[in-house]
């Protein structure tokens, strides 16, 4: 998964917080009032999106409309699978983690790990 830039978070924002698909006027008019954006900036994003796989589209008319292709959470978890990978050492990274996790995510974790069925 790619890294975001802020604007780009700032329209799987819009979309995540969406129940039903989006064309780009919609996410124009959901972004924050202080971004001041052109059309075709959004436009633009959410084409990048696209390539980037962050999101699907389908046509609308003469447009497209875009649901994000994963959740937030799914996107989160990409992003760290990334980070771990490119770590060189995702042993140490995830032992650093590990020393700095909250109560409560060590105990998620624990559960998880519990209920994850053995590889092959």
């Amino acid at each position: 998964m790619p890294h975001l830039g802020k604007l780009e978070s700032a329209v799987m924002d819009v979309l995540w917080s969406s129940a039903s698909s989006l064309t780009v006027r919609d996410v124009l008019e959901r972004m924050p009032a202080q971004r001041n954006l052109a059309y075709t900036t959004v436009m633009t994003v959410l084409s990048n999106l696209h390539r980037k796989a962050m999101v699907d589209r389908e046509p609308a008319g003469k447009a497209y409309s875009y649901r994000p292709a994963l959740t937030r959470q799914g996107a989160a978890a990409a992003a760290l699978r990334e980070v771990l990978d490119a770590s060189g050492d995702p042993r140490s990274v995830l032992l650093h983690f590990a020393e700095t996790a909250t109560e409560e995510e060590s105990t998620v974790l624990r559960d998880a790990l519990a209920r994850r069925p053995p590889k092959p």
